[in-house]
């Protein structure tokens, strides 16, 4: 019996022994998966948040990267070199920016923190693209191979005319390209020089009253002024108010139980329709407006504006403030209504809602880097232009274009009329304290038939949108439509 046993078992014993082995090869195959998996992950997880890696302060491959690569050039659009990096005569590498303060903002600084384009396109300024063969002949001469070349859309004498137009005074400066997204100007004052940042860092940082590090175009917040009623018109139509018949007498105040508001400087506009009450910004009858608006409407069409949220951030170290507002009480909701009270927005909103208005309603995704390029003229990196949002329906974005285009034609902006090209708009005086000073405010866009830029202007104490902002921005867009005509 035993015997027959023992056959049988060596009998089906190759089919035991057969399974065994399947168990094995699935469970190795199992975890072979797992482990590739994790590989696959750990390399597509490395390289698209390559930039972070070495931007980690832990991480010393950077310090190694400098060590054996020269810091990359920043370049403009239009080929003015912005930031580059030379050896002094210990071999340490200086980074020098040309152009000192003019583009601290939008350049930003290496050292430290980093900020700006540098901060953005760190890990590629620090590679470079030079082959082995290259880099051995370049380091038997005593140098170093260059990092990647990055292309800015920042362009340099829009920049510099916006510069030197803003001068000591405080404020912000933003022209985007309408229908790509692309930053040409992003301007903030005051400013500091980059080239001396490691040796002035401990007063820039303990300057409350400066506030010379902060990005006042991205991270600035002001009362919007008049520049609100942009959002203010649109709820108005957009609850059904009757726009066409609309008409409002205005001696020079508003009065709602025992609430008043006053135009500025107690000017009276006389009878007024709805576009002359944009057009010449009167307080008085956008207070009336705003005090027929629905309240819950209000609060969902403003937050449908950007209002409350998060705003597409340029830079990764880059604060981007949310634009608030409170209409919780009768006298909040009238003050709101002309952008007082409460109301807090930031320049870069207001440039992105004028995008909007601009093309259709959709805001293209803004940006500040064009290309990466290597030692060898390989484009390594660039940009394409996408849609950010659709934030307006046309017929809304039409609407507002007309009345913008009243403002310039016979309204507060009347000085930007010119034969050379047509611009639209919005001026504002925002009041920050109880003694009537104002912020001036301008945004817009041009030309007003089809727009290729839109350009938004804050001046700090600069009294009215008119008298300060609105020649700021005729100053840059004189500019941009002379170096088209030299093209």
């Amino acid at each position: 019996m035993t015997e027959k046993l023992n056959k049988l078992y060596e009998y089906f014993k190759p089919v035991k022994e057969l399974s065994r082995n399947k168990q094995v090869i699935i469970t190795a195959t199992f975890f072979s998966a797992i482990f590739l998996g994790i590989c696959i992950y750990l390399i597509v997880f490395s390289f698209v948040n390559k930039s972070a890696f070495i931007d980690n302060s832990y991480n010393k491959q950077e310090k190694n990267l400098l060590q054996n690569t020269l810091r990359g050039e920043i370049v403009s659009s239009d080929g003015v070199c912005l930031a580059y990096s030379k050896l002094d005569e210990s071999g340490n590498q200086v980074r020098v920016y040309p152009y000192a303060d003019a583009f601290c903002h939008s350049v930003g600084y290496s050292a430290l923190d980093k900020t700006g384009v540098e901060s953005e396109c760190n890990y590629y300024l620090l590679k470079s693209g030079s082959n082995p063969i290259e880099r051995a002949k370049i380091e038997e001469s005593g140098l170093l191979p260059s990092g990647n070349t990055v292309n800015t859309t920042i362009n340099y004498n829009l920049q510099m005319t916006a510069h030197e137009a803003l001068g000591d005074r405080y404020g912000a400066v933003i022209v985007t390209e309408v229908k790509t997204g692309r930053i040409l100007v992003l301007l903030s004052h005051p400013t500091f020089d980059p080239n001396n940042i490691e040796e002035n860092w401990e007063n820039l940082v303990k300057d409350e009253k400066e506030t010379a590090l902060l990005n006042r175009s991205t991270a600035g917040l002001y009362p919007p002024g008049s520049v609100f009623k942009i959002f203010t018109a649109y709820e108005f139509r957009k609850e059904g108010g009757d726009v066409d018949g609309y008409s409002f007498d205005c001696t020079g105040s508003y009065k709602y139980d025992d609430l008043k508001i006053s135009c500025y400087h107690g000017e009276s506009h006389g009878t007024v329709d709805f576009g002359l009450s944009f057009a010449k910004s009167c307080n008085s009858s956008f207070a009336n407006i705003g005090m027929s608006l629905d309240e819950k409407s209000f609060v969902e069409g403003l937050n449908s504006l950007m209002f409350n949220e998060s705003l597409p951030q340029l830079f990764p170290t880059a604060t981007v403030p949310e634009s608030s507002y409170d209409i919780s009480t009768d006298h909040k909701r009238m003050q709101t209504s002309i952008g007082q009270g409460d109301t807090l927005v930031s320049p870069y909103h207001i440039n992105l809602l004028t995008m909007a208005i601009a093309d259709g309603g959709t805001i293209m995704k803004p940006y500040t880097v064009e290309s990466c390029v290597n030692s060898s003229g390989k484009v390594i990196e660039k940009a394409q232009p996408s849609v950010y949002r659709q934030l307006l329906d046309k017929d809304s974005s039409d609407f507002l274009r007309g009345l913008m285009e009243e403002v310039v034609e016979k309204g507060t902006a009347s000085s930007l009329k010119n034969d050379l090209y047509t611009v639209a708009g919005k001026t504002g005086s925002a009041e920050y304290n109880n003694r009537g000073d104002s912020h001036g405010w301008f945004t817009g866009y041009a030309p007003a038939d089809d727009p290729e830029i839109a350009i938004t202007v804050i001046v700090e104490k600069g009294g009215t949108g008119s008298s300060s902002a609105v020649p700021l921005a005729k100053k840059v867009l004189d500019e941009y439509f002379a170096s088209k005509g030299e093209n």
